[in-house]
């Protein structure tokens, strides 16, 4: 089979398409033809060692996938070849075939199809655990998306306004503010790409008060971080919710915590990966919520691009850069 393989940490140029062994499923294990890929922030990480975890060389990035399982491991019941099926696999999915846990497989629903199967899991579980779980979004609040046209910041966005919340969405560009405002934001707001100074950072906070009434936003999403998370947390309201989600920006921010004080609110770490890990039946739970939310009609994944395997570092390029609208997805 194909594979994008990472032998040496570094840009996305220093990945090698290359020609493997199909792996061979072990005792609980499956085997699933990939038929797509998603890509994702933290993919653009793991290649250059910056990510938490850091799987043994040579690997192949791609966090979650979906596609046919097509052999079973010793011991594996209630699958079968043939069926249709999406995983969150950490790593591994810029290839043809992935062996991995039959734990982790989750049927299709009808309606789905491969691209959005793969697109599905990481950016709505970890918006819908945040919003949810973390921050007890309550109808009727205010939510702020930082990065709202990207792929978590999208599926933070629409899960707030499904669940009853005024959404103000904050992106880098007129495109991304259009694109928001076409998925449902009530307010948008138009920040500066790259670094913000002292002024830049208290207009900001300004705007962002004067969208939310005055008193700031009740629930802050920030998977963005850098010289925008200050601004934001200057106007989060009494009581309200800092999400930690991710540092997109590229630099991890160091927060005044007199402003936590000063303000009476929380600022909550949102680690997805290891609530899965901690709490799988609380986790199974969400996932089923969030399949009955797209079999209603409620989700659906945004795809804005799809790229063949050979193009995954122009993919990654492209995520690095925050081009993506909503999420990119490689077909093998």
């Amino acid at each position: 089979m194909k594979a994008v393989l990472c032998k040496t940490y570094g840009p996305p140029d220093n990945l090698s398409l290359e020609e493997v062994p199909d792996p061979t499923p072990g005792a609980g294990e499956i085997r699933i033809r990939i038929k797509a890929a998603a890509v994702n922030f933290p993919d653009t990480l793991m290649i250059e060692g910056k990510y938490q975890f850091k799987p043994e060389m040579p690997f192949s990035p791609g966090g979650e996938v979906a596609g046919l399982v097509d052999a079973l491991g010793e011991g594996v019941q209630g699958l079968k070849e043939g069926d249709k099926v999406f995983a969150p696999c950490g790593h591994g999915g810029y290839a043809e075939a992935i062996a991995l846990s039959a734990s982790r497989a989750i049927a299709l629903p009808d309606g789905m199809d491969f691209a959005q199967a793969a697109a599905f899991v990481m950016t709505y579980g970890t918006s819908y655990h945040a919003l949810k779980d973390r921050a007890a979004l309550k109808e009727g609040e205010t939510l702020l998306v930082l990065g709202a046209a990207g792929g978590v910041g999208l599926a933070a966005l629409e899960l707030g306004k499904m669940m009853g919340a005024r959404v103000i969405a904050a992106a880098s560009s007129p495109k991304k503010c259009d694109f928001c405002k076409e998925h449902g934001a009530d307010e948008t707001i138009l920040y500066p790409a790259g670094a913000l100074d002292k002024e830049a950072q208290r207009a900001l906070s300004s705007e962002i008060k004067a969208k939310a009434g005055g008193e700031g936003a009740d629930v802050v999403y920030d998977p963005v971080g850098g010289d925008y998370a200050e601004p934001a947390l200057r106007a989060t309201a009494w009581d309200g919710r800092f999400l930690v989600i991710g540092f997109a920006a590229g630099s991890i921010p160091r927060i005044p915590l007199n402003l936590a004080l000063l303000k009476g609110c929380q600022i909550v770490g949102v680690f997805w990966g290891a609530f899965t890990a901690r709490f799988p039946q609380r986790n199974q739970e969400n996932l089923e919520a969030l399949l009955d939310f797209f079999k209603s009609g409620k989700l659906k994944p945004h795809i804005s691009k799809t790229y063949p395997l050979e193009d995954a570092a122009q993919a990654l390029k492209d995520m690095a850069a925050r081009r993506a609208m909503g999420k990119l997805v490689i077909l093998p």
